[in-house]
């Protein structure tokens, strides 16, 4: 008898006749069955009459901009543009005015040493600390989407900054200083243009263990760059390591006592200071005036000892900074790559402590929208003698932790910073550079992640060596090495987890007809003769070689796990479930067509199970659904199982060769399998003599 000939009713004449039982035409008495369980017809999309090519992401993109800006009322338009509206028309002056005050003037204290520090860090004078600390406030404080966010100048930009200047042939400070200004100006031209774009996507490509790898190597090599003022000798200028090690150790012989225990002393006390307010919620005063303590503190010992080898930070201009318009650009080409650095570091750090700080007080916080308050509040900042400034983990969780309600605390922060400015300057000269120094290396000592390193040990070797890589990169080779060794890792690791999928074979769970990877729940079963398998991904071009490769090892070396079923000598039926994919391109449907002709070859059936709109409906318009036939496409992987089960326990009967595959892959044929989906023909659920 052939199976090339087998209608619905013969294919239940015969099973029902190898059973112990008899069964009608619509409900087949299958050996050992229990209950009867439907197949789901499969709803297929209509492709005929669908002229219209699919759609452009971009269109979709552009449409939806459009509708939103259709939408959008004059109130809409001011919010967008002039973030602190949203405040302001809502601001409880008895509650939040207090706080507000509070907050402004601990973080203004807090920024006046630091931002001092910073400058020096970079490579500029002082004051430019503090200009860089004035206009990019206020600025911000208008076009900000965050009401705790601090920013101003931070160690790892100021050692970007420090690292791009010490590449330019021309060392004057002169020009250093219109170099600075001018890389606030770029840096503030990309975080608008990536604001206006909604670019800041592209940043998720960067792994966070890149990220703390690159920021621990930055902190150590910003301390080491520091410690010349408690040596009391001049050290290499340099971001790497080697070279920083081998100048303070060749100038040992200059090493002076005084610098050395002033500059010890403070930090000292900076670091007890910190670590007493981050444990006493009530001294939490303590932490914001830690930097101004050893200001006052290294200020008062040089005033009165006077000590010769102790340098002090000299003259400073009185006055706020005046307006001004970068007079060249002939650098801006060497400055891009450090602009584009920094720019990522705004929207990594900066972005996303305002993020979180946003969902902590509960208000919603666009990225894009912050990230081009950003770059406003640096463009403006340029025109007044400011070098790039970002948002402060330290000075922002401050501010936090001060219950900071509204952008007014930084207006007040502002308004700190002008007073410095107007009348404190002439003081600031008695400032000891071991003081500077001491808050910078107190501010980066925390941001040296070795927890992280420990963590990624214990959960995740590859981010570990990730973080191994870019800190390592990052010390020896230079900031800008590091960086993009790191990235290329990260973007790597990306790549290789799309070409190379998760791809796992399914099994069923006992007394239930669901489907599990059968590594992670060992106590599911497989069915002899069939191969069920989930791809955990989308397909397209990159990956579509390696899951071919994948379903034919699968094909030939048939798991050695729990199977049930009848016993037969191959594999006949291998069953997609796609629910997982996302995406298929035309490249990845051409190779399934090749995967079902070189299948077909050797009798073994292809079905798919469970596909999602989008994929049913490319795969519909590249003709695979008819080439495979419709059939063979499931709502669940259940049905597809219970189909197959019917088919290999009949050959199984008849000690045939499945030929019937031919047949019932052919939808010319009036009788084929699909009369079995209709909802009037339950299939009963082939609970087999192994099915215990």
């Amino acid at each position: 008898m052939s199976y090339a000939s087998l209608s619905v009713k013969d294919l239940t004449s015969l099973v029902s006749r190898s059973g112990t039982g008899s069964g009608s035409s619509s409900s087949p008495k299958l050996p050992g069955q229990t209950r009867p369980v439907k197949v789901i017809p499969l709803q297929h999309p209509d492709t005929s009459n669908d002229a219209r090519p699919p759609s452009i992401p971009f269109d979709d993109i552009f449409s939806g901009w459009t509708a939103n800006l259709k939408r959008m009322t004059l109130l809409d338009w001011i919010d967008t543009l002039f973030p602190c509206f949203r405040w302001i028309r809502t601001y409880r002056w008895n509650e939040y005015f207090k706080l507000d005050l509070m907050a402004g003037v601990t973080v203004g204290i807090m920024l006046v040493p630091q931002a001092m520090s910073y400058a020096k860090l970079a490579g500029l004078p002082p004051i430019y600390g503090l200009y860089s600390s004035f206009v990019p406030i206020f600025v911000y404080a208008v076009f900000g989407s965050s009401r705790q966010l601090a920013i101003g100048p931070v160690a790892l930009v100021s050692l970007l900054v420090s690292n791009a200047l010490g590449g330019i042939d021309d060392s004057s400070e002169e020009l250093h200083i219109e170099l600075a200004i001018l890389l606030a100006l770029l840096v503030g031209i990309l975080e608008c243009i990536m604001g206006l774009l909604r670019l800041g996507w592209l940043i998720r490509f960067i792994s966070h263990s890149v990220i703390s790898g690159f920021t621990s190597a930055s902190a150590i090599v910003i301390g080491l760059s520091q410690v010349k003022y408690f040596l009391g000798y001049s050290i290499a200028r340099s971001s790497k390591i080697v070279p920083l090690v081998e100048s303070i150790i060749a100038g040992a012989d200059k090493f002076q006592w005084p610098p050395f225990l002033m500059g010890s002393l403070i930090l000292v006390i900076l670091q007890v200071m910190k670590h007493v307010g981050k444990a006493r919620k009530e001294l939490q005063f303590l932490r914001a005036a830690a930097p101004l303590t050893g200001i006052v503190l290294g200020t008062t010992i040089a005033k009165v000892f006077h000590p010769p080898s102790i340098s002090l930070v000299g003259e400073i201009p009185q006055g706020l900074p005046s307006f001004s318009f970068p007079r060249s650009f002939d650098h801006a080409k060497t400055l891009l790559p450090t602009s584009a650095l920094i720019t990522g570091v705004a929207i990594l750090e900066s972005v996303g402590i305002a993020k979180a700080l946003a969902a902590k007080n509960r208000y919603e916080l666009d990225s894009n929208s912050e990230l081009f308050g950003l770059g406003v509040a640096n463009i403006l900042g340029s025109l007044f003698s400011a070098y790039p400034a970002t948002g402060s983990f330290s000075r922002s969780a401050v501010n936090n932790e001060s219950e900071a309600k509204t952008g007014l605390s930084g207006i007040i922060t502002g308004i700190i910073i002008g007073c410095s400015l107007l009348f404190l300057t002439p003081v600031f000269k008695y400032i000891p550079q071991c003081a500077l120094a001491a808050i910078v290396i107190s501010a980066v000592s925390g941001l040296v992640d070795y927890d992280e390193a420990i963590f990624l040990w214990r959960v995740d070797k590859r981010d570990f060596t990730l973080w191994i890589i870019t800190s390592t990169t990052t010390l020896f080779l230079g900031i800008e090495i590091g960086v993009l060794v790191g990235v290329g890792f990260s973007l790597a690791f990306v790549i290789h987890e799309s070409a190379n999928p998760h791809i796992a074979v399914l099994g069923r769970l006992p007394g239930t007809t669901v489907y599990r990877n059968i590594k992670q729940y060992p106590e599911a079963y497989t069915y002899n003769g069939i191969v069920i398998v989930r791809i955990d991904s989308p397909i397209y071009f990159a990956n579509i070689s390696y899951i071919k490769d994948r379903l034919r090892e699968y094909e030939v070396a048939v798991d050695k796990y729990t199977t049930r079923g009848p016993k037969v000598e191959r594999i006949s039926f291998v069953i997609l479930e796609m629910s997982p994919v996302t995406h298929i391109d035309s490249s990845a449907v051409e190779a399934l067509k090749e995967l079902y002709q070189e299948y077909k070859t050797r009798d073994i059936q292809l079905a798919i199970s469970n596909p999602n709109k989008d994929v049913h409906m490319t795969i519909a318009r590249s003709g695979m659904v008819e080439l495979v036939g419709k059939e063979w496409y499931f709502v669940r992987v259940h049905d597809a199982v219970q189909v197959c089960l019917t088919f290999v326990q009949s050959s199984n009967l008849e000690d045939k060769k499945p030929s019937f595959l031919r047949r019932y892959g052919n939808n010319n044929n009036s009788s084929s399998y699909s009369d079995l989906q209709s909802s009037n023909n339950p299939l009963k659920e082939p609970l087999l003599s192994g099915d215990k």
